[in-house]
């Protein structure tokens, strides 16, 4: 079947020449299946490179014995997930048995990273293999080529010529009418962990354009904490027993202020010069619930060089504060291993952090940003419609650049509100504020800049099956009209705003795509990271086993409670007593502290 609907693609080349004098790039057509890679051969031609693909023939169609019995005992993701997020009494007993767990969990990550090449492929201005893509870190990497320029419709061949406006299309499918909460209980601690986190490597450099990226260390490195430079690290750092720079307000550490370290923070004219908070990140500044996470890892950071301090007191400031940056980068990536990426998956199977069960695997310590991830992270869902802190609820004109917010609330008031509060689902479609619908818009027209390929390229290359229609995608019948009239046909639909519109598994905040491309970016890039590589996971990187520890056993509410005078409710998801259908409690918006 799959053949037979490549070779009606095709037919219309052997026309082309009576019809116009302009051939058609073959390419467009996306004739190559199966990961196969479509190569130009003379002014019409094409060839199917199918090496180490499991398949062979002229469109990589025909498969190996070995590729067909691994597709016919292959079980659907959909089922996978079924398994995985019920029958809790089942992984209950296999978490308990180590070896069987450790098993498993190697079976995920090898699976899943797999699926990422490793070096990088492509960039934003090579649909080829070339040493610019692969050397050039300015660039984001591409899972998938960028579509040639010269196919006949935006997507290749499939759809209109003209892409629907994309302001309309935000407007239409993705703005919120009321607050869809999120079913698995995910709360706004979540929501700006994830903002916070990745906010170290998903730093676009819009003056060079979409495709490309400040954050140099595509990874987890911790520059939203330490800065993206030298010059601006040493703004931040006292330069004694390691610490960062912090001011005292009411008794409690916090971040310091610009005047006190000069780094280039973005906060509008008014806001006066005492108010403005310095951060590793200059647009942390922008929201109380990235100030919060920024203010728990600078007393982490300085807390931890307390502990080397006593234990190593030869140490010097540099070798205190180098030990203390790899400290907290084990730990943020336990942290989004067992508890962020276990909260956001819905798994009963109990994920674990533990880099020594890669040690026998052919695995790469390097990792690269593809501008594909960058694009699927944008949660902008998760948002509410205002944020209340101890009965004051705030807008959104009240609550960005306030940082009076964190200063007088407290650390603690503001986790305690954070965790208590629903956050949005995210997949479904019509969910995102109209405060930050713009920056949705801005990541669809980015995604026709860079020429990003069609969803459904998308999903076989995930090993996912194509959608038939809108409306298998989207799960009903009248959103998916609406999509065909605009699109013309389902292989011409976009990547991110398929992503955000196709239909949540049960119970779930997103949808099967989701899952399936974001966990393989994800566990590439927190594996990936040298501290995992066998000649960085050992005791003596991080001080010694009282360092070690401190990565072996952080969690989220450790992080908090051991930097707060009086420990809150802190975790991803809402307590089991909190009103779990997103309504709350009516009462007048207040915004005075």
């Amino acid at each position: 079947m799959e053949a037979a609907r490549i070779i009606l693609l095709l037919v219309p080349l052997c026309f082309l020449k009576a019809e116009d004098t302009t051939a058609i790039n073959p390419c467009c057509y996306y004739p190559c299946q199966n990961k196969g890679v479509c190569v130009n051969v003379g002014k019409e031609g094409y060839e199917c490179d199918c090496t180490r693909t499991g398949y062979y023939g002229v469109n990589c169609t025909s498969p190996f014995f070995w590729s067909r019995l691994h597709r016919f005992l292959k079980p659907s993701p959909s089922f996978v997930h079924h398994v995985l997020t019920h029958y809790q009494w089942f992984w209950d007993i296999l978490s308990s048995i180590s070896f069987i767990n450790d098993s498993l969990m190697r079976f995920v990550l090898t699976a899943r990273s797999n699926l990422i090449p490793s070096p990088p492929t492509y960039n934003s201005d090579y649909n080829y293999l070339s040493w610019e893509g692969y050397a050039n870190v300015s660039y984001f990497t591409r899972l998938l080529p960028p579509i040639p320029k010269d196919c006949p419709t935006p997507t290749g061949t499939q759809g209109y010529k003209k892409l629907p406006d994309a302001k309309q299309l935000a407007e239409e499918f993705l703005l919120r009418r009321k607050f869809i909460p999120d079913p698995q209980g995910t709360n706004l601690m979540f929501a700006f962990f994830a903002q916070h986190f990745t906010h170290q490597f998903f730093r676009t450099d819009f003056n060079k354009g979409p495709g490309f990226t400040k954050a140099l260390g595509h990874g987890v490195d911790l520059t939203h904490i330490y800065g993206d430079s030298l010059e601006r690290q040493h703004h931040l750092r006292l330069f004694k027993d390691g610490k960062l720079k912090y001011q005292v307000v009411n008794g409690e550490v916090f971040p310091p202020t610009v005047k006190d370290t000069p780094i280039e923070m973005k906060y509008p004219k008014p806001l006066p010069e005492e108010k403005r908070l310095a951060f590793g990140h200059d647009l942390f500044g922008l929201i109380p619930g990235l100030m919060m996470y920024a203010t728990i890892w600078l007393r982490e950071h300085n807390r931890v060089c307390d502990i080397l301090k006593e234990e190593h007191p030869t140490w010097s400031d540099e070798q205190l504060f180098q030990t203390t940056r790899l400290i907290l980068t084990g730990e943020t990536i336990k942290i989004v291993i067992e508890d962020y990426v276990q909260h956001l998956s819905g798994y009963y199977f109990k994920l674990t952090f533990q880099p020594e069960i890669l040690f026998n695997e052919p695995f790469q310590y390097r990792n690269r940003i593809a501008v594909e991830f960058n694009h699927l992270y944008h949660w902008h869902p998760l948002m509410p419609d205002s944020f209340i802190i101890k009965g004051h609820e705030f807008p959104y004109d009240h609550f960005l650049f306030n940082t009076e917010i964190l200063l007088d609330f407290g650390l603690e008031a503001l986790v305690e509100a954070f965790s208590k509060q629903r956050a949005g689902r995210i997949g479904g479609g019509k969910n995102i504020h109209k405060n930050i619908l713009h920056v949705t818009t801005g990541v669809i027209e980015h995604g026709r800049q860079l020429r990003l390929q069609p969803f459904n390229e998308y999903r076989k290359a995930f090993g996912l099956t194509p959608y038939k229609s809108f409306q298998e995608l989207t799960g009903e019948t009248e959103v998916a009209a609406k999509l065909e009239k605009l699109y013309g046909h389902i292989d011409a639909m976009e990547f991110y705003p398929a992503l955000i519109l196709e239909a949540p598994y049960e119970n779930a905040i997103f949808g099967e795509s989701m899952v399936e491309m974001g966990a393989p970016f994800s566990l590439k890039g927190l594996m990936g990271n040298p501290i995992c590589s066998p000649d960085y996971w050992k005791p003596s990187t991080f001080g010694g086993k009282t360092g070690f520890d401190i990565v072996n056993t952080a969690t989220i509410e450790k992080l908090v409670c051991l930097n707060v005078k009086k420990c809150p409710y802190v975790a991803f998801h809402v307590p089991d007593d909190v009103d779990n259908d997103g309504e709350r409690e009516k009462r007048e918006p207040s915004t005075e502290l």
